[in-house]
């Protein structure tokens, strides 16, 4: 028969701590060597990328720090954020009525909104800023008045049409047939029993679309939409073809009189590094709020598992401290 004395062995992976202090058994994480050579490793080459990228002379990170800030960059840089915001919201305000559309029983409207996006998916985006840059050859004049009668107005295309506003109508055009692909597959997604239970209380079918499937289809929609929207800043560049400021030209403006190549590709990248950090972040959140709902408890974000961490951290440190300071006593011996 086993005694008060006896001892038994703790399991594997379960540590004992002896003496009248001993708290309840802490478990012991399993260590796996491979993750720690891996990481190992990882952390290694990292090292020597960061090194080499750092210590090579040919970089010319002062005159990276120069440029960074300097006036032609920034006025680059807010012609490049005000492209992708207003990309962004006509490519959607377009796009979702084509969504509807392509949804629609009407077989016209749904062909129509099929053309739509047949076409300009199929259509390289360099091909449509080109085509819409020289759009003059085709119509010299665009006139308003009555149809095969007298036009009240007339203005030439070239007047008309410059080089910004051409390329926020390519950008524009080809952004919304991506939309409405995004927006429909976000529509698919929702249950048809919520548009059946919509109907059932009586609930038109713009009011159902409105109140009970976009808000439900939003879970779909964010995280794509997150990445055209990222998508759209860097796919801006290619209007410095049309000799539109935005942060590329500006960038290669430079570096044609000053003959640094290197170093103003690399202020160009890490503005586009910085401002799409921003952008991932604000799409993590958004996710996160249309994500409400699912789930009983949203995981924690990054700065409230932080705060864990330093909270449980600090938990030890007063633990450990009240354990070192509490006085010996004569059981202790």
């Amino acid at each position: 028969m086993a005694t008060s004395s006896d001892t038994v062995p703790a399991p594997p992976g379960l540590r004992r701590e002896s003496g009248p202090a001993a708290g309840p058994p802490r478990i012991v994480p399993r260590r796996h060597l491979g993750r720690l050579l891996s990481a190992a490793a990882g952390l290694l080459v990292l090292a020597m990328i960061l090194n080499s990228v750092v210590r090579n002379d040919a970089f010319q990170w002062d005159v990276v720090g120069r440029y960074f800030t300097s006036a032609a960059v920034l006025d680059g840089l807010l012609l490049t954020l005000w492209l992708t915001a207003a990309v962004t919201v006509l490519g959607f305000l377009l796009g979702t009525p084509l969504a509807v559309m392509r949804l629609s029983g009407n077989p016209v409207l749904r062909t129509l909104a099929w053309g739509y996006v047949w076409v300009f998916r199929s259509t390289p985006l360099l091909v449509q800023l080109l085509f819409w840059f020289n759009i003059g050859a085709l119509y010299p004049t665009l006139g308003l008045g009555i149809p095969f009668g007298p036009e009240f107005v007339t203005v030439r295309t070239v007047n008309l049409l410059g080089p910004t506003l051409t390329a926020v109508i390519g950008l524009t055009l080809h952004e919304a047939a991506y939309a409405a692909e995004v927006v429909r597959g976000g529509i698919l997604s929702v249950d048809p029993g919520q548009t059946e239970a919509a109907q059932a209380l009586g609930l038109s079918r713009r009011r159902t679309l409105r109140r009970v499937v976009i808000p439900q289809a939003m879970r779909s929609i964010v995280p794509t939409a997150g990445n055209m929207l990222i998508g759209t800043l860097k796919g801006t560049s290619i209007v410095s073809v049309l000799a539109v400021h935005d942060l590329l030209h500006s960038v290669q403006l430079v570096y044609n009189q000053t003959y640094q190549i290197i170093p103003l590709l690399l202020v160009a990248t890490l503005w586009y590094i910085a401002v799409t950090t921003v952008l991932s972040a604000g799409q993590y959140y958004v996710e996160r709020y249309y994500a409400r709902g699912t789930s009983r408890a949203l995981p924690p974000t990054p700065l409230q598992r932080l705060r864990g961490r330093l909270a449980a951290a600090g938990g030890r440190v007063r633990t450990a401290t009240a354990t070192d300071a509490r006085p010996v006593t004569g059981g202790d011996r």
